[in-house]
Parts: C-alpha cells; structure tokens; sequence
C-alpha cells in the first residue's frame, strides 16, 4: 500500500506542477499582449500627436527663367487738348470713340471778345495807314521846298522823321492784327495727329478759357502701336537688351500673346523699389490693346545664374526674417533663412539658403519649431 500512496503523491505533484506552468504560461502570455499593446498604443499616441506635413522638393531643372511681371500700356502718344482762346463752345464734332485725321477739326469756339480785338485791330491799321500817306506827302512837299531854300534843314528833319514813326506805327498795328487773327485760328480746334479721341470733357455752350488748369477738353491718342512701360528687378537688368523681345497677355484676350520688343530703358535703378524702368514698344494695327490696359510681360531671361524654384505657400514670416522648413529623413524639422531672388507670385526664385533636392514644408504651421518631428504625408495621399 504504501509504495502505491508515495507514486500517487508524486504524479500529483507532477500534474501541480504542470498545472502552474500553464497558469504561469497563460499569465505571461497575457502580460505580454498587454504590455504590447500599451506600447502600441503609446507609439500611435505619440505619432498622432506629430503634425503631418506635405513636402515639395527645391528645383532648379530649367535654362532659361521667364519672369512674368506686370506691366502698363499707354499711348504711343497722348495729347490732351486744351483751348487757346476764350469763348463759349459753339459745337463739338468728335465725340469718344472716334477715330480723326491730323487737322480734323474737333470743336468750334465763339469769341464775342477777340472778335471786337480784331475790329479795333483793322481799324487801327486803317488810321495808321492813313497817317503814314500824310505824312509821307507832307515829308515829300518839305523836301521840295529845301531845295527852293524856302525852308531850314531842320524842319525837313523833323518831317522825315515824323513819316519814319508813322511808317513803325504801321508795322506795329499790322504786326497786332496779325496776332489777333493768329489767336482766332485757334477758336477751331483740331486733332493734331492720326488718332483716336479717347476723352471729351466740354458741351456746346461751355465757357472755356486759355488756361491749362482743370481738365483738357479733349484727349487724342495715337493707338497705331503702344508703349509698355514695366519694372524689372535690378538682378535681371545686365541682361536686358536693345531689341529684346517678349510676350504679354492682357485680362480680357485670356490665352492670346501679343508681342513687343524693348526700345529703351531709363538708366537708373529706383532707391525705392530696386527696379529699372524698362520701355517695350507694342504693335497695334488692329487696335485690339487698350491704352490704360494693365498688362502681364512674360520676360525670358537667358544665362542666368540658376535658381531655386519653389512655392511662395512655403515660405515662413518671422521676426528672425523669411525662413523656409526643412525635414530630414528621419522626420526632424531644420528651419532655414533664405533670400527670395524674384518673386513671381504664385512660386518665388530663391536666390540662397537651399540646395537642390531639400525636402521643404509646403503650407507649414504656424507652430512649427527648429528641431520639431513631423510626420510625412506619402505621394498620392
């Protein structure tokens, strides 16, 4: 009996045993998932709280840079006309809109007050005309009489010398005739050029005047081509040319280039905004462009030293100056300052401060800090 009680007592230890090794199995096992699970947790934690970025690569993979700057027509001339004379507007026979010819005569003005100058003038040149053949007589009569020695020398004198003030006195009244009738050409006023009237400020009865003060009252253009006046950065202006040519669109011909061809610069680069003042002259027989118009000039620039082409949504404002974020490999964030060499609006050509391929936070938060950890948004996402 009782080595059979010893052998039982021994496979109940043994089955004990094996009893708590499962137990202590089912419990590491259980452990473990949960500390797995905490920790995965605790990693999901922490990578939901990293912002996610999206990235866009600094490139520089073009020859030549095409600036796209704004630009303004203006008339290849423009006269603003205004009144000589005074007078009232008798009519007007060009309105806005139409197109004259050098001398056309756009309006007509009344002038009561010249008028009664030029009648006085006429008959001052009529009496004085009259006082010069007296005196002329009486001057040719004393000259006889010297030379019967029936008068003295010095009354003949005097005599020929009154017939020389009268003669002047003729040329001056001639002389103010002839202005005042100069003036009254005037009262017609006319185009001076081939052109277009593009502004009537004045209606028939309109007092006017010969002043330049206050509005023209009409305004000529010459639209046969036009004048494009832009700013170029100071960077890009070594190499602007003499007959350079460009393109320009303008709003309402969406899709349509026109194109010009540099004719002057003024020389000098402005203290105020570091740009040159650049003159493009355009055609326009068809008159499609307008005076005024704003236009955008897409300027090739050939040979330039390479830039980085980016978005302007990267670029970062802070007290520090213009920054742009950076992220390494591993996710870490590197604030860099730059310089922008151009900026085009939409995408800006940074001149220092990256290398090709840099991988840049495009639209970064405002948050975002020097050393930070992002997480990275995939292609496609």
């Amino acid at each position: 009996m009782f080595p059979e009680s010893d052998q039982t007592r021994r496979d109940l230890k043994r089955a004990a045993l094996a009893a708590a090794c499962i137990v202590a199995g089912i419990l590491g096992i259980g452990v473990y998932v949960r500390l797995s699970e905490a920790s995965n947790l605790k990693t999901w934690t922490r990578q939901t709280q990293l912002p996610t970025v999206a990235l866009v690569f600094a490139s520089a993979d073009y020859k030549n840079q095409v600036l796209a700057l704004p630009g303004t027509l203006q008339a290849y001339y423009d006269a603003k006309i205004y009144a000589q004379v005074p007078g009232y507007v008798h009519a007007f026979y060009k309105d806005i809109g139409t197109h004259v010819r050098k001398g056309d005569v756009l309006a007509i003005v009344d002038t009561p007050e010249l008028d009664q100058q030029v009648t006085q003038a006429r008959a001052d040149l009529s009496s004085a005309t009259s006082a010069l053949k007296l005196s002329a007589v009486t001057a040719s009569r004393w000259e006889d009489l010297l030379r019967q020695d029936a008068v003295a020398r010095q009354d003949v004198d005097v005599k020929e010398a009154d017939l020389a003030a009268k003669t002047d006195a003729l040329k001056s009244a001639k002389a103010n005739l002839d202005r005042l009738l100069a003036t009254k050409q005037f009262s017609r006023i006319v185009a001076p050029f081939d052109g277009i009237v593009t502004g009537r400020a004045v209606d028939v009865g309109a007092l006017v005047g010969n002043s330049t003060s206050g509005n023209p009252l009409f305004t000529v253009s010459d639209i046969h081509a036009l004048r494009l006046y832009v700013d170029v950065p100071q960077s890009y202006t070594s190499q602007l040319a003499s007959g350079m040519a460009v393109s320009l669109t303008v709003p309402e011909y969406s899709g349509k280039r026109f194109a010009a061809k540099l004719v002057s610069t003024s020389g000098a680069i402005s203290s105020q905004t570091s740009t040159m003042l650049v003159q493009f002259e355009v055609e326009n027989r068809e008159g499609l462009l307008k005076p005024g118009s704003f236009a955008q000039v897409n300027l090739t620039i050939p040979g330039m030293v390479t830039m980085l082409q980016l978005p302007a949504s990267v670029l970062i404002f802070r007290a520090a100056g213009l920054q742009v974020a950076t992220v390494d490999p591993k996710g870490h964030v590197t604030m860099k300052p730059i310089t922008v060499g151009v900026d085009l609006g939409t995408t800006v050509l940074v001149a220092s401060g990256l290398t090709v391929g840099d991988r840049v936070v495009n639209n970064p938060p405002d948050s975002l800090s020097n050393g930070d950890r992002v997480n990275v948004l995939a292609h496609g996402s």
